[in-house]
């Protein structure tokens, strides 16, 4: 999937989550940190690809691309995988404990935010003709559907016209089916 497509789902599968489990308070702070966790986790599966969204958005991106990335192993390797994201998740953890005395936001929130991100971009690139090797290091892709002529190709016409308006839908599906839940974290929650 592209970089674009990534970050409406990883949008879409937060406002979902919003949506579906209850939320305790949160300050402005913690909600704007969290979104952009989010946002920074669903591109960051593809940052074993010079070329990747995330690298363009860094300061010297390019630079830290051209050393972290022979680590990785190459696009769609460990950190598209169980492995990789239980890695991210156990790195982004401690960072944030790391940072926390800095940062005051609620942590443990951000962290959430980040690891729906990043699993969103897990489950679009399953849809893809390459699949994700989810058992890495076992060299074997899974994709959906099974059969690798239905699946998506990135960047093709199903995807800008059929994935990512489809995005779209759920996301004003989302906000009209729990209005009152937006409303009431805009209101009572972000402060």
């Amino acid at each position: 999937m592209t970089g674009r497509t990534h970050d409406l789902a990883a949008f879409t599968a937060l406002a979902g989550t919003i949506a579906l489990v209850p939320l305790t308070k949160l300050s402005l702070a913690t909600a704007m940190v969290a979104f952009s966790a989010n946002m920074i986790g669903g591109l960051m599966p593809d940052i074993d690809q010079p070329t990747a969204d995330l690298w363009h958005k860094l300061p010297a991106g390019g630079l830290y691309s051209r050393l972290i990335t022979p680590l990785l192993g190459g696009h769609r390797y460990i950190s598209h995988s169980i492995l990789g994201f239980a890695l991210f998740s156990f790195l982004s953890y401690y960072l944030l404990q790391a940072t926390s005395h800095v940062l005051i936001v609620d942590s443990h929130l951000v962290w959430w935010s980040f690891l729906i991100g990043y699993g969103s971009h897990l489950i679009m690139d399953t849809l893809t003709k390459e699949g994700v090797p989810w058992l890495f290091p076992i060299p074997i892709r899974f994709g959906l559907p099974p059969m690798k002529i239905f699946r998506v190709r990135t960047g093709g016409l199903v995807e800008k016209f059929l994935i990512f308006p489809g995005l779209i839908i759920i996301n004003v599906y989302l906000v009209y089916a729990y209005h009152n839940k937006f409303l009431q974290l805009l209101h009572h929650y972000i402060r």
